[in-house]
């Protein structure tokens, strides 16, 4: 019997384009692990290498806000986008980011005992909207970015409400010049990491474990092959390389112009401010990334094709 369903054939497909049956063939072979089947998919190039974490899959909100040099991101997930458009559940997200920016608490927990603006905690609130909206949410995460001298600028993409939504970015820019100036900038740069989805800061910043498993990946590429090791090895060695330039914002090429390297553009923007500019840190939450929903609604040809039983609920 099959250790999967037609849910998660139409989950891999999302995730990597591949065709019905290859993703069938790919669930089989690895008995039923998304993951290795996503890797066992893109070793026979029949899927492309999209980041799981770029999906979003849970409703809610990410807030932003910034004060100064400093700024904190904070996600805070509903069950439905009905809850999210709800002006109340709006205006706590609102009201417990600038609780982490003003407190200056960094953990889920530390910031759950921290004074909520009505005089509760900000965990007993939660707790209330709970029961008034029925409904499950949960704060599940947060970051802060902070600047000696120059600014933190803040980015939503398509905006819910003011700093409000579901892709929310901070940009921190070191820097003695122009501050509208660096504003202007951060804006620019914010847009690039919404769209461009960079993994780290630059390449050492990558995870290890995913660097390990594109390695993976390109040396099974590179032995079907056939080609000597030591070719095998220097395709492998570019594949890192290119995988490297693509997922770090400083080598990501520019979204704005197509052509300039994020690391020139912060450099070439000294000019025009006026001094040094430096690319610090930089936050991107989008909401609901790395989170699954459960899926039971599939085509019918899905399983006239595969076969497989439609899950039960």
């Amino acid at each position: 019997m099959a250790n999967f369903t037609t849910a998660d054939i139409k989950a891999l497909r999302e995730r990597t384009g591949a065709g019905m049956m290859d993703a069938k063939k790919a669930l089989t072979e690895t008995d039923g692990d998304i993951e290795a089947a996503v890797d066992a998919l893109r070793a026979k190039g029949l899927a492309t290498a999209q980041k799981k974490s770029s999906r979003t899959a849970a409703e809610g909100l990410v807030g932003l806000a910034v004060s100064g040099t400093r700024g904190v991101a904070v996600e805070v997930n509903s069950e439905t986008d009905f809850v999210a458009k709800n002006d109340g559940f709006q205006d706590f997200v609102r009201k417990v980011t600038e609780t982490a920016l003003n407190t200056g608490a960094t953990e889920v927990e530390a910031l759950k005992g921290e004074a909520y603006p009505d005089g509760a905690t900000v965990g007993e609130k939660l707790t209330d909207m709970i029961a008034t909206i029925g409904e499950n949410q949960q704060i599940r995460r947060i970051k802060a970015v902070e600047v000696g001298s120059g600014v933190v600028v803040p980015y939503m993409h398509n905006a819910a409400a003011a700093n409000l939504g579901k892709i929310g970015v901070l940009v921190a820019l070191e820097s003695e010049g122009d501050k509208a100036k660096l504003e202007e900038l951060g804006k620019k740069i914010g847009m690039h990491i919404a769209a461009a989805f960079p993994q780290a800061l630059n390449a050492d910043g990558l995870d290890a474990e995913v660097i390990e498993r594109e390695r993976k990946i390109a040396a099974e590429k590179a032995a079907e092959t056939g080609k000597p090791a030591e070719v095998q090895a220097k395709m492998v060695d570019g594949a890192i390389a290119k995988f490297a330039k693509e997922n770090a914002l400083l080598s990501q090429i520019y979204v704005i112009d197509n052509k300039t390297p994020i690391s020139q553009v912060v450099e070439q923007a000294g000019k025009d401010v006026g001094a040094k500019v430096t690319l610090v840190d930089y936050v991107r939450f989008q909401l609901g990334e790395g989170i699954e929903k459960e899926e039971t609604d599939f085509a019918a040809e899905v399983a006239a094709v595969s076969g497989i039983p439609q899950p039960t609920a």
